[in-house]
C-alpha cells in the first residue's frame, strides 16, 4: 500500500510539472512570451532603431525589445525576429520622421489646386496643404495592401458620412470621405503601423480623421502618389 501511495505521489509531481509547460507552449496569448534566439537579416538595422547594442547578434534582451515592437503593431509573428516586414515598417517610421513640416519639399503634391489632401504612399504619410501652405500634418497612414491597393492620381472628395458603416466589411468608418469609389478617408483602432494594410482605404487615427472632416469639404481636391513598401 505504500508502494501504491508512493507511486501516485510521484504521479501527482510528474503532473504537476507537466502542465505548466502545457499552458506555455499552447496557443493564444501564452504563446506571445516565446522569443526566437534567432539573429534576423535586419539584426544591426533594429538594434540602432530600438536603441539597442548594435552588435548584429540576438540577445534574449534584444527579442524582447522587437517583439514588444512587433505586438504593439499587430506585426506577426511576434517571435522577436529581425525580418523584413519588422524592419520595413520601421524603415517608413523614419521616412516619416525625416519629413519633418515639409513633407512636400519634393514638389509631387500639386500647389495650384488651392486646398488638397495628398497622400504619399511611399512614406505612408497624408497632409493637407492651401497651395504651397502647410495646413494639416503630416500624419501617417496605413493604406491599401498589395491585393487592395489604393489607387494613384488625382482625386476629389464626393461623398462624406461621419458614422459610416460598410457593408463590404462590415466595419465601423468614422469620418468617411470618400475620394475614389469605394476608398476614403476614415479612422481606424488599428495601428498606423499594422501590415499589411487596408482594403484600399486611407486609415487614419481618430484625431487626424476628425481633423480632415473639418478641414475638407465635398469637391476638394485629393492627390494620391508613390508606392506603398512591400507591394
Amino acid at each position: 500500500m505504500n508502494a501504491i501511495r508512493r507511486r501516485a505521489g510521484i504521479g501527482l509531481a510528474v503532473t504537476a510539472l507537466v502542465v505548466p509547460v502545457t499552458v506555455a507552449l499552447g496557443s493564444g496569448p501564452a504563446a506571445a512570451a516565446s522569443c526566437t534566439a534567432t539573429t534576423g537579416p535586419y539584426q544591426k538595422q533594429v538594434e540602432k532603431f530600438l536603441g539597442r547594442p548594435v552588435d548584429g547578434r540576438q540577445s534574449l534582451a534584444d527579442c524582447k525589445a522587437i517583439q514588444g515592437f512587433q505586438l504593439k503593431h499587430g506585426i506577426t509573428p511576434s517571435a522577436g525576429y529581425a525580418g523584413t516586414v519588422t524592419w520595413r515598417t520601421m524603415s517608413t517610421m523614419l521616412a516619416q520622421r525625416a519629413a519633418g513640416t515639409n513633407p512636400n519639399k519634393d514638389g509631387r503634391c500639386p500647389t495650384n489646386k488651392g486646398r488638397i489632401a495628398c497622400v504619399d504612399l511611399t512614406r505612408q504619410l497624408t497632409w493637407i496643404q492651401d497651395g504651397s501652405r502647410l495646413k494639416y500634418g503630416p500624419v501617417p497612414v496605413r493604406t491599401g495592401k498589395a491585393a487592395t491597393p489604393t489607387r494613384t492620381g488625382a482625386k476629389k472628395i464626393y461623398w462624406r458620412n461621419i458614422n459610416h458603416w460598410s457593408t463590404l466589411y462590415n466595419v465601423s468608418m468614422p469620418y468617411a470621405q470618400f475620394f475614389d469609389g469605394g476608398q476614403a478617408f476614415h479612422s481606424t483602432t488599428k495601428s498606423m503601423w499594422n501590415p499589411p494594410g487596408s482594403g484600399g482605404c486611407v486609415n487614419m487615427r481618430s484625431a487626424d480623421a476628425k481633423a480632415y472632416w473639418n478641414l475638407l469639404r465635398n469637391g476638394d481636391d485629393v492627390f494620391v502618389y508613390g508606392r506603398k513598401p512591400g507591394t
